[in-house]
């Protein structure tokens, strides 16, 4: 006749060290994965708009949605080299360089700048009709001609160069409600064809981002009622010269981070 005690001690070791044993095979079920973040980008990632920023240049913002996705996911390590007035060269000659193949997460908000985005609010808000059409048009041409080539060759050195990492690419908010908005604001005409550019960098970014693998976060339903005009705007108008046509705080936490939510969950 076995000997209970006995019998029952060796079950329960046998039942820790099955436990241990799958544990160290299946590592998920123990901890959670590794985390490492890098947000890469310009100024609508480093946070420009919502302030306050750091000393560099860059002019980043910890209300930016990067830092906040990082605060409220508790990654195991974070970098931020997103930086305002960035264009496709600089993420491909200085921010890369920030990624390895530990990295699991990288984000990106990149192009607008290579179409002339500053440029282009600069002759709607303050040239003549005819001269915002054609900044827009040009705008627009760069967006399907040029900057397909320029996107492919920025994710293909993300890829690269973090080959582990899944890479989200997140587009730009229309930036304009259409409904009156006085008579010293643009006006409804300008405001529309800016808005259909936006609509056009979108889709180009979007294309190209699947055409890479990546994951597109498309931001302009998040931010569709608080545009500039709107009555409760998450959109700087001409009220800063850095900031404007930039998110505010509330732009980035209520427009920019539950649209990152969306897609990683």
């Amino acid at each position: 006749m076995p000997h209970r005690p006995l019998a029952r001690a060796l079950a329960a070791l046998v039942a820790v060290f099955t436990a241990a044993l799958g544990a160290v095979l299946v590592p998920g079920t123990a901890q959670a994965a590794a985390i490492n973040y890098v947000a890469l980008g310009d100024s609508y990632s480093s946070g420009v708009g919502a302030g306050p920023y750091d000393w560099s240049t860059c002019l980043r913002s910890q209300k930016s949605y990067a830092p906040l996705w990082a605060a409220a996911h508790g990654v195991t390590s974070f970098s931020f080299p997103a930086c305002g007035g960035a264009v496709t060269a600089d993420v491909l000659n200085d921010q890369v360089n920030a990624l390895s193949t530990a990295t699991t997460l990288v984000t990106i908000t990149i192009g607008g700048n290579d179409a002339g985005f500053a440029d282009v609010i600069t002759s709607c808000r303050f040239g003549s009709t005819s001269s915002c059409t054609n900044a827009v048009n040009n705008a627009k041409s760069f967006a399907t001609s040029t900057l397909p080539g320029r996107l492919d060759a920025t994710y293909s050195a993300i890829r690269n160069r973090a080959p582990n990492a899944r890479l989200i690419v997140l587009g730009y908010p229309r930036l304009f409600e259409t409904t009156s908005c006085g008579w010293l604001a643009m006006s409804t005409y300008k405001r529309t064809i800016l808005n259909e550019a936006a609509d056009v960098l979108a889709s180009v970014t979007a294309g190209r981002a699947n055409a890479a693998g990546a994951t597109f976060a498309d931001t302009r339903p998040y931010f569709a009622g608080h545009g500039v005009c709107a009555g409760d705007p998450w959109i700087h108008d001409v009220s800063g010269v850095i900031e404007a046509y930039h998110p505010d705080s509330d732009g980035y936490r209520y427009g920019y981070l539950p649209a990152l939510n969306a897609v990683t969950g």
